[in-house]
């Protein structure tokens, strides 16, 4: 593409910070470093024509892990990395609701509900015996215990009669949300480039070179915020993981509100706007979803199909009105990988479905990574 010399010298001369990506991490990374520096230029190159990862297409869960996660998650790490992980999540949450305001993105504290298929009463029984447990260990987070039984009534089928209330879980409008940030971060003057894909990068004593699908510029610093995508820019300790999404048309009187996991987070629903938003299914396919290419698999849509059927929605009309897929980064570790890469490229992913939890403060804690 061929630019003028006003495109050339507005966007891409004396250009001080590069950040790949405009999702929730690039832009809140964007906005600490205009804090921090001023009167730096600063530009955000965004691969799509909206957030092209899962910032833009996730379910809006503003959650921090049912019982049954933490669990998993007490299997590969101490007690004191899933505290850290979980406070972690606690104050990117609050980052985030402070940035931009409760009304600007719709936030609801509805509580949370985890699930569990009858089919899986060993897992019930182990997730219910763990509640005090649980309770104790995030005692000094929430000042509170958070996890308590509850009888079902909730009009599903197949599903134990007694469910694990979370009752500080809430909901965000991830559409609203990002419009909120791109707003904020355009009114302090950080340029943001869309459909401009990285190609490759090089860097050499004082700056990196960065050539994109469309113009090659110098940028003193590069800062990688691509979370799902950041395998192709050479992070092979972060793997894609493709998340599909359905939600149904308006349900008169629909009976169910707030958020809830089922079979160990694997599947997630919720309300919103009177209709029914059914995530997940990933552990049907695990090797096929490790992928970026944005589309849906008829094994996954039929299988969140023949859940809403039998188990979330079984004596309710419905139709299915949209269907999407986002796609996550994540890796061996539920640790974001945060990390200075070389002298002048930085990187902030690894986000391990939890980019609206932890977002804001990966944001932040790359920019802060600057000397």
């Amino acid at each position: 593409m061929e630019f003028s010399f006003w495109e050339q010298e507005t966007w891409f001369t004396n250009v001080d910070y590069t950040v790949v990506g405009s999702g929730i991490v690039g832009l809140t990374c964007a906005l600490r470093l205009r804090e921090r520096f001023p009167k730096a230029k600063i530009l955000v190159l965004e691969r799509g024509m909206l957030p092209n990862g899962a910032s833009t297409k996730n379910a809006g869960f503003a959650c921090f892990g049912s019982i049954s996660e933490i669990l998993d998650d007490l299997k590969s790490h101490s007690e004191d990395e899933v505290v850290a992980l979980i406070k972690k999540r606690i104050e990117g949450l609050t980052k985030l609701r402070a940035l931009l305001t409760d009304k600007s993105i719709d936030y609801q504290e509805n509580g949370g509900y985890e699930l569990f298929l009858k089919k899986d009463n060993s897992l019930f029984k182990q997730c219910v015996e763990a509640i005090p447990t649980i309770n104790k260990l995030l005692f000094p987070i929430f000042k509170k215990e958070v996890y308590s039984l509850k009888s079902n009534d909730l009009q599903c089928d197949g599903i134990h009669d007694q469910v694990i209330f979370n009752n500080s879980e809430g909901q965000i409008d991830t559409g609203r949300m990002m419009q909120s940030l791109l707003q904020l971060a355009q009114s302090k003057g950080i340029l943001i480039l869309n459909n401009t894909n990285i190609i490759s990068y090089a860097e050499n004593a004082s700056e990196v070179t960065v050539v994109t699908s469309s113009v090659q510029f110098k940028t003193k610093k590069l800062l990688i915020a691509t979370n799902g995508f950041a395998k192709k820019l050479g992070l092979n300790q972060v793997k894609p993981a493709r998340a599909q999404v359905l939600i149904t048309n308006k349900i008169p009187d629909l009976h169910l509100k707030g958020t809830f996991h089922l079979d160990r987070g694997y599947y997630y629903f919720r309300n919103i706007n009177g209709r029914i938003l059914l995530g997940g299914g990933r552990n049907l396919d695990f090797t096929g979803e490790e992928t970026t290419v944005i589309a849906q698999t008829e094994v996954i849509q039929q299988e969140l199909e023949r859940l809403l059927n039998e188990v979330i929605l079984p004596h309710t009309e419905f139709e299915i009105a949209h269907r999407w897929s986002g796609i996550m980064g994540v890796g061996s570790q539920k640790q974001p990988l945060l990390k200075k890469l070389s002298d002048h490229t930085y990187c902030g992913v690894r986000l391990g479905g939890m980019g609206v939890a932890i977002g804001a403060t990966v944001g932040e804690d790359l920019a802060n990574l600057i000397a």
